[in-house]
């Protein structure tokens, strides 16, 4: 769930949309700070680097997050509306027993963002049915060991055109070019040169009103990762820095409108966008992917269309 302000799209949150509230998760799960005292704490002002302890959590997160992000992908096929892929994921959730920590953040409605062809991001889920040919990202972080994983995908709905597939498969390279730039002692301002390099290269736009950001016992935290070319983006990275890259691409302007429900995000001239988000760990040696695995729109259509 990428950094910044909140936005809204009509076509996702339509009147009948019940709104979920942390009530239904079950008891027996740990809340996020914010959940128990109704308002988020100001990070801390600086990257930390996470020690043995909080890694392995962060792991486990990680793996859990992704574990959530697969039942929810599985589920996507024409007919499927948004609030049913919301329900799949507090299901999951509740079975892993970890917390859904879009849920209550800074107000959020639901358990995760399902953000469909021109939503750019943080579409709530509510009664859109997806149709044959549709894209759309669905975005997954968990609360779980005291700390967050997070990660994301773009899949299609059925058979894409060309030019969404053209847009899917840029983005997600685009998140990799910047995945492998992060090492100790690298500057942060690489991994958003690395995806520019790709938007250019791709002829797409690339949404900067949105950044990755530190994660950890905070959801949101520093430092704010640009997808775009940050010459103030001077930080050196070191090992235990924790942090999501989550690139956005369009077929057209990658500028947002800002839509009344104060969340969701849609692309200005109404085409596509696409996202790939994992959380990255800066290693001694290099990165570790905390949220891998095999994205789904390469993986062999299934009779759903999922």
């Amino acid at each position: 769930m990428c950094y910044a302000a909140a936005f809204r799209s009509d076509t996702e949150t339509p009147v009948n949309a019940p709104v979920v509230g942390p009530g239904l998760v079950p008891a027996h799960i740990p809340r996020p700070q914010y959940v128990l005292a109704g308002r988020v704490t100001p990070p801390p002002k600086h990257p930390p680097c996470l020690d043995a302890d909080l890694i392995a959590r962060m792991r486990i997160a990680g793996r859990k997050a992704r574990a959530v992000l697969e039942a929810v992908l599985a589920a996507v096929a024409p007919g499927v509306t948004t609030d049913d892929l919301d329900r799949v994921a507090m299901a999951t959730c509740s079975a892993l027993g970890v917390y859904p920590s879009p849920l209550g953040f800074h107000g959020y409605p639901r358990s995760i963002c399902t953000s469909v062809n021109e939503v750019i991001c943080h579409g709530i889920p509510g009664g859109r049915r997806l149709k044959a040919g549709d894209i759309i990202n669905c975005d997954i972080t968990v609360f779980t060991e005291g700390v967050h994983g997070d990660c994301s995908e773009t899949v299609f709905v059925g058979s894409p055109d060309a030019e969404s597939r053209r847009l899917v498969n840029a983005t997600y390279e685009a998140m990799w070019a910047g995945i492998r730039t992060v090492r100790p002692g690298q500057r942060l301002d690489a991994i958003g040169r690395a995806i520019t390099a790709v938007a250019r290269r791709e002829r797409m736009g690339n949404v900067l009103a949105f950044a990755g950001h530190g994660i950890g016992e905070w959801f949101h935290m520093p430092p704010d990762v640009s997808h775009g070319i940050d010459r103030h983006a001077t930080l050196r990275l070191q090992a235990g820095m924790v942090f999501t890259i989550e690139p956005m691409f369009t077929l057209g302007d990658p500028r947002c409108v800002m839509l009344d429900d104060g969340w969701t995000a849609v692309t200005r001239d109404g085409r596509r966008s696409a996202q790939f988000e994992h959380t990255v760990l800066v290693t001694p040696t290099g990165f570790e992917v905390l949220t891998a695995g095999e994205p789904w729109f390469r993986r062999p259509a299934t009779p759903s269309g999922g």
